[in-house]
């Protein structure tokens, strides 16, 4: 019945599933209230994209070296938002998979007998999802809430335990990817390209404007997003927080993250990702 059948869902909780959570999850939930609620929800495990996000910066590192214009594929939106309207700049599109799609390919490895269910803050994610062979199932935000609540799941304060970190996996530096530039902050490409190569622009129609009017020729990367403020504008999120609110958020959930001891020898290490192709 789809991907998106919250009936399916609940039935595979009964099973082995796999909650895979975006990281913009902070600035609707707070951590670890979120982990923990999920958990008491059925799901086995729980993992952020973050994992994945750093698999998509390392594909980058690689094809940004090379001397053309390269656009930004993290935001599926952009992608397709490109493909039909912009068809000349599709060549432009780096052939790397969205963090969504890395880090399901990793969990599909790595937990060969769960069924994977993404946790999406946006249509074009939450469509992504629908279209991959990697993902089981998807939900936004609000049918999450919709889901707790049915199952009288509070997210709140927990008595602290071991089930309150994410499972297999773990990245600090890429907790900010949801930002607008988030992509260009974390992926080191220092001494690849330079501040001036690139081009940050968040809401389509600040894309539109710029690929109207043609790309600078100094220009060899445009990190792009769909909406405005990147994936904390996305339209599954609570439009009563602020975009301040919500970048305040997920700053000083990156910064507890630097300095908490959640971390487990090897959930960063690259290696737990040796063998996969993240190419398109």
């Amino acid at each position: 019945m789809g991907k998106n059948n919250l009936e399916e869902i609940e039935e595979a909780l009964k099973k082995k599933t796999v909650a895979m959570l975006a990281p913009s999850f902070v600035s609707e939930f707070k951590y670890p209230d979120i982990v923990i609620a999920l958990r008491k929800l059925g799901f086995s495990k729980v993992v952020e994209l973050t994992f994945g996000a750093k698999m998509v910066n390392r594909g980058y590192h690689e094809l940004l070296k090379s001397k053309q214009l390269w656009i930004s594929t993290a935001c599926p939106g952009i992608t397709e938002f490109i493909r039909s309207e912009y068809p000349k700049y599709a060549k432009n599109l780096i052939p790397v998979d969205s963090p969504m799609i890395a880090m399901a390919k990793i969990c599909r490895r790595e937990f060969p007998d769960y069924k994977i269910v993404f946790i999406s803050p946006c249509h074009f994610k939450k469509k992504e999802a629908e279209n991959s062979e990697y993902v089981d199932f998807v939900i936004d935000y609000q049918q999450l809430r919709n889901l707790l609540q049915k199952n009288k799941i509070e997210i709140k304060p927990y008595k602290k335990t071991k089930y309150e970190i994410f499972d297999s996996f773990y990245n600090d530096y890429t907790k900010i990817y949801p930002m607008a530039g988030g992509l260009s902050k974390t992926a080191k490409l220092k001494g690849i390209i330079t501040k001036e190569e690139t081009l940050i622009i968040d809401g389509v129609s600040k894309v539109k404007k710029y690929l109207d009017k043609g790309i600078p020729s100094k220009i060899r990367f445009l990190d792009i997003n769909f909406c405005k403020g990147g994936c904390l504008g996305g339209p599954c999120l609570n439009k009563d927080i602020s975009g301040f609110r919500k970048r305040r958020r997920l700053k000083k959930y990156a910064n507890y993250a630097k300095k908490a001891s959640i971390k487990k020898e090897g959930f960063g290490s690259v290696d737990r990702a040796e063998g996969i192709s993240f190419r398109k």
